[in-house]
């Protein structure tokens, strides 16, 4: 693992356990369906983050397992903080900036995401001191900054359709510019997993979410 690099990809993940994940998912799909598809939505993000030549930090929900596919020699591994989303990611990105130039986070809901696009959000940090890949539900998969600015974190209304908005608000706010990365869709309704689930063709546990 390279806690020396430039470069540090957060990675923030909830435990996966049946009934508490993917809940507005799980309405229509079942507990059941809803736990496996996010474990593959893990997978795709995991396997993402392993082909980056980048620090890999992982920030889990509620405990730190020591014996998942989240290798402990490629990820180095934490709790979040208590508090709302914008609390918990400020606190990551304050411990990563520590030893790292370029920050980049990014969920495990996103099937659309790919290596590359990753990838260019740490390219275009040498340019733009943010960056940032908007969701169709208006929230975004990723944000990266070359410096610690937790303004961009504050007061917002997580989970609505006015994140991605009032996040570029509070950039702006700070005369900072950004770069804008494709905008691609979360996985949190059957219809986002029926339209984008493809994505993870190929992998095994969806294919055993298609049994």
């Amino acid at each position: 693992m390279q806690n020396k690099a430039k470069n540090a990809l957060i990675v923030f993940i909830k435990n996966p356990e049946l009934g508490k994940v993917k809940t507005r998912l799980a309405k229509t799909v079942g507990a059941e369906k809803a736990l496996a598809i996010y474990i593959a939505l893990m997978e795709h993000t995991r396997k993402i983050a392993e082909t980056l030549p980048v620090a890999r930090h992982l920030f889990y929900s509620q405990e730190i397992n020591k014996k998942d596919n989240w290798t402990s020699d490629k990820f180095h591994k934490a709790l979040q903080i208590e508090g709302d989303l914008g609390a918990k990611m400020a606190t990551a990105f304050h411990t990563v900036f520590k030893k790292h130039e370029k920050v980049v986070i990014i969920g495990s809901d996103c099937a659309s995401l790919t290596p590359e696009i990753v990838q260019a959000s740490f390219d275009k940090l040498d340019e733009y001191p943010f960056v940032i890949g908007p969701a169709m539900d208006g929230g975004y998969y990723l944000l990266g900054m070359n410096q610690f600015l937790p303004e961009v974190f504050r007061d917002i209304e997580w989970s609505t359709e006015t994140v991605f908005s009032t996040t570029i608000e509070r950039i702006e706010n700070l005369g900072k510019t950004y770069f804008l990365l494709p905008t691609l869709s979360d996985i949190d309704y059957e219809e986002d997993w029926v339209t984008y689930g493809w994505e993870l063709e190929g992998d095994a546990v969806k294919r055993e979410v298609f049994k």
